[in-house]
């Protein structure tokens, strides 16, 4: 009986309370305020795109001169999953192995002795950067553009460079053991001295001989 008075009770409350029109207007004014939220939150959209760039930005120039990567990795990615150009960006000496760039804008990039051991670069544009050093061993460089670029004494070993675009860039000392080289544009290169060419596989046939004639070699490294 006691359960049946309260349940009686409670009914004719929620009628009594049901009647009251600043009940109904305080439901309405509950649920503007979720529209005017949802408004505000796509309004603040580009801010908020703006504030996340900043951060990663703030990232990569907070670590720069720095080893280790110091989330440069999720930072570059970020940005370029965003098309933000990267042109001039430092990251020399970093530890960026497995990074992802796919169509990355980095020309004049500062890539010096960056470990960037198994990246995928496809089809970035690479321009006049400097990648003195730099190891790209077993990288996807499908497609890049070096054109101008300097990879002076750079590990390239196990790459893909199928249609890549070296011209007039500076190959002087760089291990392109075991690489891809289909396709790709290499006229006007500026150096290729001491260029090793151990191994390559579906290279034009009159770049290996011009190569080889203006100072490449065929030798297998100690790792092999």
């Amino acid at each position: 009986m006691p359960f049946h008075a309260l349940e009686w009770s409670l009914q004719w409350s929620a009628y009594f309370l049901g009647q009251w029109a600043l009940l109904e207007v305080l439901e309405y004014l509950g649920s503007l305020s979720v529209l005017v939220a949802v408004v505000f939150y796509f309004a603040e959209t580009g801010d908020r795109i703006k504030q996340k760039h900043y951060q990663a930005w703030q990232v990569i120039n907070t670590a720069e001169g720095k080893g280790g990567s110091g989330g440069r990795i999720e930072a570059l990615h970020e940005l370029n999953e965003d098309r933000v150009p990267l042109v001039g960006v430092d990251v020399s000496g970093a530890f960026l192995q497995g990074l992802e760039l796919v169509k990355a804008s980095l020309m004049r990039a500062n890539l010096e002795a960056v470990d960037l051991r198994n990246c995928n670069l496809h089809a970035s544009d690479l321009r006049y950067a400097d990648l003195q050093s730099a190891n790209l061993r077993g990288g996807d460089l499908t497609g890049v553009d070096f054109s101008h670029a300097t990879l002076t004494d750079a590990d390239l070993n196990g790459a893909n460079l199928s249609g890549a675009n070296l011209t007039r860039a500076d190959l002087s000392g760089v291990d392109l053991s075991n690489t891809n080289l289909r396709a790709i544009v290499w006229h006007d290169l500026k150096s290729v001295d001491a260029l090793n060419l151990y191994r390559v596989s579906h290279a034009p046939p009159e770049f290996v001989e011009w190569a080889m004639q203006h100072g490449a070699q065929s030798t297998a490294g100690e790792a092999q």
